[in-house]
């Protein structure tokens, strides 16, 4: 366990895939770099569009209301800032897990800002509210510790700030410590 744990902090910024085995003991594995992923969208001039992706369920995509489509479908606007929450959460559970931090539940809340700058339209920021339930006995500055590390190792958000020029992230935390003695 003292090498997974060792292989996590030294891949902090790697995304982590947690198996666990039958004695609820974790092992940490994951796949070389580099790692590649597919998706293919399918679609004729009217309609969803249907994304698909090896081992994957397919997936209807639509424009959101704000372009003038249904808004009943998930959309690549509602997909980027599902992909900042879900790639936090999992980052999280990876650092808690290698931390052997206790915990009891995470709610990860982001907003995205699409806006139209300089005559490109593109989201502009990204505002994550993360509230962490644990047990009385952790330490908050501990905690808080972790969340702030699942920001910095998150893949998603490391990839856009490159990419989009330092796109600003805002992070809140709320703990809230519960006795379930």
């Amino acid at each position: 366990m003292r090498e997974a744990s060792a292989k996590a902090d030294v891949l902090g910024k790697a995304y982590l895939l947690i198996l666990l085995t039958s004695h609820s003991k974790a092992r940490i594995t994951m796949q070389d770099y580099p790692h590649h992923y597919k998706v293919v969208a399918d679609a004729g001039p009217d309609g969803d569009v249907r994304l698909a992706g090896d081992r994957l369920d397919p997936i209807p995509s639509a424009a959101p209301a704000e372009f003038g489509g249904p808004g009943d479908k998930w959309s690549p606007e509602t997909f980027l800032t599902a992909a900042v929450a879900s790639c936090f959460v999992l980052s999280f559970r990876a650092i808690a897990r290698a931390s052997k931090l206790s915990w009891n539940s995470l709610k990860c809340e982001v907003e995205g800002t699409l806006e139209r700058k300089e005559g490109v339209t593109r989201f502009t920021e990204f505002v994550v509210h993360a509230t962490l339930s644990v047990p009385q006995d952790v330490r908050e500055e501990r905690a808080h510790r972790l969340l702030e590390k699942a920001e910095e190792s998150c893949l998603v958000t490391n990839s856009y700030r490159r990419l989009l020029s330092r796109t600003p992230n805002k992070m809140s935390h709320t703990l809230r410590c519960h006795d379930f003695g």
